[in-house]
């Protein structure tokens, strides 16, 4: 490793250098930030308290609520403060944790989509062996082996970046620590780091997509197999709200990371926006008003709320 990374500071750019839009910009994405914070502890909490949403299914979708939080955490924080300060530095560790943090959650969310679609498929394509195939100590497993792949896939991202010499201008074209920008700042030549960089994104986002698409293949072919047309709505419907999660998430992560990064261009700071604020926030609600189970829980945790509500007036009043 060159030079002392322990004294280096960078510079974030951030989204906009206009002191008229950064005030509106706080507030937009304060209360993007919040609402997605709410939304996914609120599923969270939900599934835990309904026990029949106490499936492998929402299991899942607790620790993808889980994901969606941290990685919007990681960034957000940061992102609002700089927004209101004059000074926009980050510190090396702080940039490496950062981005640490970040190719972390956004790995471990790659592959619990793809858990996700597999139990799915389980789920449509060999209902009979469901139990036995997705048992409480599979899920386990399978979330497990999800965090693992993304720590480990996590500290390769960050020692490939984080572990040559830093030379130049300090200022990172990005509100946040990300790959392409990081990379312009080195010394030393980065094309073996980005091609081992992008071998291990290829392999995660790639590869994580090929489950969901074989599993989706076989959860058609298996849907369209079906005699019942309530069976095939019902089919469908379960895969709607996952399917458009994976849309959202894939989309923008297939445009900002499978390409060089010559071709990165302003347009990655509105992707980088979506992903890692818009698609947080809007998972809770593709996963609520999507899902006749989920809506019906909470139709129940309401009618809960307020029978108890009642119940508390009343006990005064018979006093």
């Amino acid at each position: 490793m060159g030079g002392n990374h322990t004294q280096t500071e960078f510079v974030l750019v951030g989204i906009t250098d206009s002191p008229c839009a950064q005030a509106p910009l706080f507030g937009l994405f304060l209360l993007t930030y919040i609402v997605t914070v709410v939304g996914n502890i609120g599923i969270m909490v939900l599934v835990r308290v309904v026990p029949s949403l106490h499936t492998p299914m929402y299991f899942f979708l607790t620790h993808f609520s889980f994901t969606d939080i941290c990685y919007s955490t990681v960034i957000s924080p940061k992102m609002l403060a700089d927004l209101l300060l004059e000074s926009k530095t980050i510190s090396f560790a702080g940039c490496a944790m950062q981005f640490h943090g970040f190719a972390f959650f956004a790995t471990a969310e790659c592959h619990l989509l793809a858990v996700m679609a597999y139990d799915q498929h389980v789920a449509i394509c060999n209902p009979l062996l469901y139990v036995t195939v997705i048992s409480n100590r599979v899920c386990r497993q399978l979330v497990a082996s999800s965090y693992l792949i993304a720590f480990l896939s996590a500290i390769i991202y960050t020692g490939c970046i984080f572990g040559g010499s830093f030379c130049g201008p300090r200022q990172i074209d990005h509100f946040f620590c990300n790959v392409s920008p990081l990379l312009k700042l080195t010394c030393s030549d980065t094309r073996n780091n980005e091609m081992i960089i992008f071998a291990f994104v290829t392999t995660n986002v790639v590869g994580t997509s090929v489950i969901i698409l074989l599993s989706y293949i076989c959860i058609l072919r298996t849907v369209l197999r079906m005699h019942s047309a309530r069976s095939r709505s019902r089919a469908f419907d379960t895969c709607t709200s996952h399917l458009m999660a994976v849309s959202l998430f894939y989309g923008t992560i297939f445009f900002m990371y499978l390409q060089s990064t010559s071709s990165h261009s302003s347009l990655d700071k509105v992707a980088s926006i979506f992903y890692t604020m818009v698609t947080p926030m809007l998972n809770p609600f593709i996963y609520t008003l999507r899902n006749k189970e989920v809506k019906g829980a909470l139709v129940k945790c309401r009618r809960r709320v307020f029978n108890h509500c009642q119940h508390k007036r009343a006990v005064p009043a018979r006093k």
